[in-house]
């Protein structure tokens, strides 16, 4: 080539290496750690997001990641982090954020004492099994009975806009979910949460059924329909079209009165099909023309349109989903043992309880404002998850930080045994988990280094801690003892993912980007 440089990006493309692209990478994702820092724990504060007039007020941190829209193309790794723990697990969102942002900050280091990428990443996988064990280690002995449940629900929920208050009450409405669709195991699916704003948290109730956001179609249909046989329709109540584009002359009144009344007739035929085969409730998919409800209505039947749900109603109650009111047979028709309509200001909602709906349950969750009940929803959801996670993955372990401290200690005990440079990025990954007790005090309001000499202090002379909030700041004491408990695949999941993101970050040493 002459010499000649040759030039196989395009014009706009723009290329980091080498340090520089290390550098910004891992800048990037300690940005993102420290935006969602001081949500951790009870004390943790809220972030108000706005985007095109709407306003988001929560501390989860996936909601948080989710609602800044970032696009640094390693920041969204950590983003990732939170997406992959909220799935996983429900909750440790936040932890495992910041243990990511953490662990860049101590590569980083390393880096810049000659440690090679790959030296570390290596170190940093070792040290997370080595974590993962100690973490098995720690899990609490024996069953877990429903108060430790409830004190699983509770510490997940403690700072997430519920209130300390309130939060013990909604724990035990959780619990009582769980356990009734827990057969065996936990069907998740079958509990969902139907928030509505208009009172107070304290007025949250478990309802044995499903809500639907729905209202009757007629003013005159009954508002409570007992021991109620019910029908799911797949379909319009409305005049059938016709499949041809054809025109049809009317030449005189009797004519049209005909045509008239054979639409009344197929309007009829569908209020007059569901009353014979004893229907007292139906659920229609799509809409339900008004003549029909006024028929259906004079039968005393009670009809919901725009069931979006319906198959959960159709799985709740029995029924089977048919695609015509023609092809609906007695067989297939669903039971409850109530089917109410209420109403909650200018909204009225549609309760089914009890039967066959009775394996399925819904949190009513209320709040005075928007706000609080999109926080409150997000909080009884991770509330869920952990519990089934308690229960179905590994048990739990203490909380407030108590386990990060054993788990730091125990890599640091195990990084003796590791030989050459990776030792120290093993060592590195022991004060990276130091972050979340490190945190935890820092937003209860206690000096972040006393507060992590003193857990150390008590772990060495055999006693372990975490930082309980107390009153207006924080006290070292025995999670378990003040019924501070997380389940331990939130620990664990929290360590993989979090390592799995720093250590693929940590590898790149070339950015290129084209427009």
């Amino acid at each position: 080539m002459g010499g000649q440089p040759m030039f196989i990006l395009s014009d706009d493309s723009q290329r980091t290496q080498g340090k520089d692209a290390q550098s910004s990478n891992i800048s990037a994702g300690k940005a993102v750690s420290e935006a969602v820092r001081t949500t951790l724990g009870p004390r943790g504060m809220d972030k108000m997001l706005v985007s095109d007039g709407d306003v988001v007020i929560t501390n989860d941190g996936a909601t948080i990641l989710d609602e800044m829209d970032i696009e640094h193309p390693a920041a969204n790794m950590l983003v990732e982090v939170a997406e992959t723990q909220e799935e996983e697990v429900g909750d440790g969102t936040t932890t495992a954020s910041i243990l990511a942002g953490e662990l860049l900050a101590k590569a980083e280091d390393l880096l810049e004492d000659d440690v090679h990428a790959t030296t570390i990443v290596e170190g940093y996988h070792e040290a997370a099994r080595i974590a993962r064990e100690a973490v098995d280690d720690l899990v609490v002995d024996g069953d877990l009975d429903d108060e430790s449940l409830i004190e699983v629900a509770e510490s997940s929920m403690t700072g997430k806009g519920t209130g300390d208050v309130a939060a013990g009450p909604l724990a035990e409405t959780v619990v009582e979910a769980v356990s009734h669709v827990r057969d065996g195991r936990v069907e998740r699916d079958n509990i969902t949460i139907h928030a509505q704003v208009g009172s107070s948290s304290s007025a949250t109730e478990l309802v044995e059924g499903v809500i639907v956001d729905e209202e009757p179609v007629h003013d005159n249909m009954p508002r409570t329909v007992e021991n109620a046989a019910i029908a799911a329709v797949d379909s319009d109540l409305d005049l059938r079209e016709s499949n041809i584009d054809a025109e049809y002359n009317v030449n005189n009144v009797d004519q049209l009165n005909a045509a008239i009344e054979a639409e009344e007739e197929e309007l009829r035929g569908y209020a007059q099909k569901l009353a014979d085969l004893g229907v007292e409730v139906v659920f229609v998919s799509g809409d339900v023309e008004d003549r029909v409800g006024a028929y259906l209505a004079k039968h005393g039947i009670l009809a919901i349109e725009g069931s979006d749900d319906l198959e959960a109603i159709a799985g709740a109650t029995g029924a089977s989903r048919v695609g015509s009111v023609e092809d609906l047979e007695t067989d297939e028709l669903g039971e409850a043992d109530s089917v109410s309509a209420r109403a909650y200001g200018d909204e009225e909602l549609t309760f089914i309880e009890g039967g066959a709906a009775a394996e399925a349950v819904t949190i009513f969750a209320r709040g005075g404002t928007e706000h609080v009940v999109d926080e409150l929803e997000r909080a009884i959801k991770d509330a869920l998850d952990v519990v089934t996670a308690a229960l179905e993955r590994g048990g739990v372990v203490p909380g407030a930080g108590a386990t990060e401290i054993a788990v730091a200690d125990h890599v640091r005990s195990e990084a003796a045994g590791v030989e050459g440079r990776k030792q120290l990025a093993v060592e590195a990954f022991a004060d990276a988990i130091d972050v979340v007790p490190r945190t935890l005090a820092t937003n209860t309001g206690m000096d972040p280094i006393d507060a992590l000499v003193d857990l150390r202090a008590a772990y060495e002379g055999g006693d372990l801690s975490g930082v309980i909030s107390e009153g207006q700041t924080g006290v070292i004491a025995d999670p378990i003892e003040h019924g501070v408990i997380d389940p331990a695949a939130v620990k664990r999941e929290a360590v993989e993912s979090a390592t799995e993101a720093a250590t693929m970050i940590v590898r790149i040493d070339d950015v290129i980007a084209a427009s």
